[in-house]
């Protein structure tokens, strides 16, 4: 569908409420609170934890991450979040969380105020984006990484998968206007073309993807000093469950998820588990040992060119044995994972049967 793209909205912004109200139970906030029954979000608890939402909302329209959001706001609380740099982002599920979860609301009770988050939630959202499709981790942008094109922990797509559900006026978001709606398709469309042209090609072969992008010239990009340009066996199980998501793939689509399901099945590590033992210190450490009965793991980052699993401590120097790396980054870290498990064993078959695409053999 072709849309054209109205002027931004110019929404006012609220100010806090001066007594926070306390949710009727001590609910966490987290995931579960978007799988609640419908009726749940008329209660009162529903409603004192929406309170709560609105006051973490900041001026720019965005949520902070890392932080219990059913918690009314405290000064102690605020304080925290300055202190960490945790405000203005969409990393760990912030923003696109409560925007979900006060949809939920709305549909529910139809409140003014929730609804007026919401749409100062999608503004922010909008205004994120770079010309080229791709969101920062933080906005307002930041120095440093932190601007880079954001698919590590899914962060930016969370974003498109709000924004897909938003353009097509599915529940629970059948309020949001058709002006928002057409620009939030064509934020979509422009997040989808950077997903395209990001898709790393290795000897003339499509492959996966890296976690972060130079939002200039697009090229894989650092993150910490322990997350260098790479292929990701984790962000682009992300990335390529989204694309099965698209109701009607483009050839280049099927194209892009075709070569990362069959990138992922060459990266996956046979014959050996990760475990916890305790080392000669007395501490819980983490090893990695033989065992041929064990299902296949992927590594978190696989080096470009040679597509070797390597592991990188603080020093950020490039080993290829999770023993070479420092005590705290070997246990505070996933360098091993499953991640591709389910994607290949179910979402690639069923999104195959649903394009009626025949098995390969």
């Amino acid at each position: 569908m072709t849309v054209a793209l109205p002027f931004l909205l110019a929404l006012p912004v609220l100010a806090p409420q001066a007594q926070p109200i306390v949710p009727a139970s001590p609910t966490t906030w987290d995931s579960s609170l978007l799988r609640q029954r419908p009726e749940w979000y008329k209660t009162a608890e529903a409603q004192a934890i929406a309170a709560a939402v609105l006051q973490y909302q900041s001026k720019s329209g965005a949520w902070p991450k890392n932080t219990d959001l059913a918690k009314p706001v405290t000064a102690q609380v605020m304080a925290e979040i300055e202190r960490e740099g945790a405000a203005d982002t969409i990393d760990n599920g912030a923003t696109t969380t409560p925007m979900r979860f006060l949809a939920l609301m709305i549909e529910a009770t139809g409140d003014v105020p929730c609804r007026q988050a919401f749409d100062r939630g999608l503004e922010y959202l909008l205004a994120a984006q770079y010309p080229n499709g791709g969101w920062p981790q933080f906005f307002p942008l930041r120095a440093g990484y932190y601007s880079h094109i954001t698919f590590n922990d899914d962060a930016m797509v969370n974003v498109l998968g709000l924004l897909r559900d938003i353009a097509a006026g599915k529940a629970p978001y059948a309020f949001v206007g058709a002006p928002q709606r057409a620009r939030a398709e064509a934020a979509l469309r422009r997040g989808i073309e950077v997903i395209l042209r990001t898709q790393i090609r290795q000897e003339g072969r499509l492959t996966a993807w890296c976690a972060q992008y130079d939002e200039k010239t697009l090229e894989p990009a650092w993150a910490r000093k322990y997350e260098p340009p790479s292929l990701s066996g984790h962000e682009s199980v992300g990335i390529t469950r989204f694309l099965m998501g698209i109701d009607s793939p483009s050839p280049a689509i099927v194209a892009a998820i075709e070569a990362a399901v069959a990138w992922l099945r060459s990266a996956a590590i046979a014959g050996v588990r990760v475990e916890e033992f305790q080392n000669a210190d007395g501490r819980k450490d983490r090893r990695v040992v033989a065992d041929v009965s064990a299902p296949p793991l992927w590594a978190r980052f696989y080096e470009l060119g040679t597509e070797r699993p390597m592991f990188l401590g603080r020093d950020s120097k490039v080993h290829y044995s999770l023993a070479e790396i420092e005590y705290e980054r070997r246990n505070g870290y996933a360098y091993y994972g499953d991640w591709p498990a389910t994607l290949l064993s179910n979402d690639y078959p069923r999104w195959r049967a649903r394009l009626g695409i025949k098995a390969t053999p």
